[in-house]
């Protein structure tokens, strides 16, 4: 099932990753919030070609793209389409479910609401690094275990970009208060 994830494009990949499963050596939870960024647009990292930081984006798909943001915090993707292609998925929160101790010790916190709701608090929970950019996730440290059954899924517009801020491709768990933002 997750094999045939990997050609779609990015804004139909991310609402599918909705209601799955994802884990980092056994810590993680439900995908409750994703963002799809193609090729050919221009908030995304691959818009503007193959550069070194962005290598894995253009990569197999179902593979990992980390990056750093704003010098801070890092960021996971999950790369779709052909190689070469440049389209991406950004997982932006979890519902931790397996492993909140470990989490908890990595956030600093035990709220669970704090745990992995946004792209940075994800990671930090997660433990993910640059050292995993570009690893397939059909393999260990990830295990990505797709959903059952359909979920209420809604959309808006990306968050945190000034290029193509318009675009409603920003994809949620209908009232989940895992998500970073509330959709409006």
């Amino acid at each position: 099932m997750i094999a045939s994830l990997a050609p779609l494009p990015a804004v139909e990949l991310a609402p599918l990753l909705i209601g799955a499963t994802f884990l980092v050596d056994g810590v993680g939870g439900i995908i409750v919030e994703t963002e799809a960024y193609e090729a050919d647009d221009p908030a995304s990292h691959s818009f503007s070609g193959e550069r070194p930081r962005n290598r894995a984006m253009f990569g197999p798909p179902l593979t990992a793209y980390v990056y750093r943001s704003y010098g801070v915090h890092w960021c996971f993707n999950i790369v779709t389409g052909p190689v070469g292609h440049g389209a991406a998925v950004l997982l932006r929160a979890i519902e931790p479910t397996v492993g909140l101790a470990a989490m908890a010790e990595r956030r600093r916190t035990a709220e669970p609401r704090l745990l992995a709701s946004g792209p940075g608090r994800l990671t930090e929970a997660l433990g993910i690094t640059i050292a995993h950019n570009g690893l397939p996730l059909d393999a260990p440290p990830f295990e990505l275990i797709p959903r059952e059954g359909t979920p209420d899924i809604v959309n808006g517009p990306r968050i945190g970009i000034t290029k193509a801020a318009d675009h409603p491709w920003r994809f949620g768990l209908k009232g989940s208060p895992f998500v970073s933002r509330p959709f409006r």
